[in-house]
């Protein structure tokens, strides 16, 4: 469903030709939405044990509020797409519009929403970590103590407000207004949003590998590396797509994106246990320990340095 789609006109008669063709089910549709469905309810069991061990097991951290922030983002962000794929699939399935355009428009950019939320956290953990690598001293003494809190709370007032701009003019049915604000909205994220989250985990990945030999938390620094890896590689994607989109051009149809970012944000819990689970020998252990061992870390190290 694309944001400027139209509902087609209602035709007078119909041949028997017409209607097996209108009925004419995609199999590819309904399979890309059936996996899109599986993998976002995997992904809502996974960023729900997040929430639920960050808030209530782990020490709260700088890094631990970003990640619980993350979690929620990506949360909803799967609330969406699982109810949009369901929507879809019933849709195709039934030959018939179960739901109209008009009211899908607001579910696909509410997605968009904490979509973009995931991003902009991502850049303030990247930066973060960077700073405390490049500036360890400022970061040890003189780091604000609520910085990590205000920012997410910042972040999530500037996510508000730029969907909620897209929304009102882009459902005012002024086509003009509706794309120039998408478009600027694109713009923020991969012209302010994404440079400084690249760069930043390339001097990460430089420092650590290449720098200092002084014992540094690697776990967290995989954790971010890996997650912003897997955000470039599934959840850029769907930004893409909607930029493109209001330039006439598409490169995949909805459905593959929606896949491709709902993979990106149901993968992020299983990266943290995955790199948690892997000590000097890798071996299986509970979630919580391995919650523990990334996102504790950090403490433990500011203290020994």
């Amino acid at each position: 469903m694309e944001l400027n789609q139209t509902s087609p006109p209602p035709t007078s008669a119909v041949t028997d030709t017409e209607e097996e063709n209108q009925c004419r089910i995609e199999l590819t549709d309904v399979a890309i939405d059936g996996v899109t469905l599986l993998i976002g309810l995997c992904g809502l069991v996974g960023n729900g044990a997040v929430l639920w061990l960050l808030g209530f097991h782990i020490r709260r951290n700088p890094i631990t509020v970003y990640i619980l922030n993350l979690a929620v983002a990506d949360f909803t962000f799967l609330l969406f797409v699982i109810t949009l794929s369901l929507l879809y699939m019933v849709d195709n399935v039934s030959c018939s519009t179960v739901v109209s355009v008009r009211y899908l428009k607001p579910f696909l950019l509410l997605s968009l929403f904490s979509h973009n939320m995931g991003l902009y956290l991502l850049t303030a953990i990247s930066i973060e970590r960077c700073g405390s690598i490049l500036c360890p001293l400022w970061y040890r003494c003189h780091r604000p103590q609520h910085l990590s809190g205000v920012m997410c709370a910042l972040l999530w007032v500037l996510s508000v407000a730029v969907i909620a701009t897209v929304t009102s003019l882009c459902l005012t049915h002024k086509e003009e207004l509706c794309q120039m604000s998408l478009i600027s909205m694109f713009v923020l994220n991969f012209l302010i949003f994404a440079p400084p989250m690249v760069i930043s985990n390339l001097i990460l990945f430089i420092k650590v590998h290449c720098g200092s030999k002084r014992r540094q938390p690697k776990r967290l620094y995989i954790v971010i590396f890996l997650t912003v890896l897997f955000f470039l590689t599934f959840g850029v994607p769907l930004s893409l797509f909607h930029l493109l989109q209001q330039l006439s051009y598409s490169f995949v149809s909805i459905q593959v994106a929606f896949l491709l970012a709902c993979i990106n944000s149901s993968t992020n819990p299983f990266i943290y246990f995955l790199v948690g689970s892997c000590r000097r020998r890798c071996s299986l252990v509970s979630l919580q320990v391995a919650f523990r061992r990334v996102f504790e870390e950090t403490a433990v190290t500011t203290v020994s340095s």
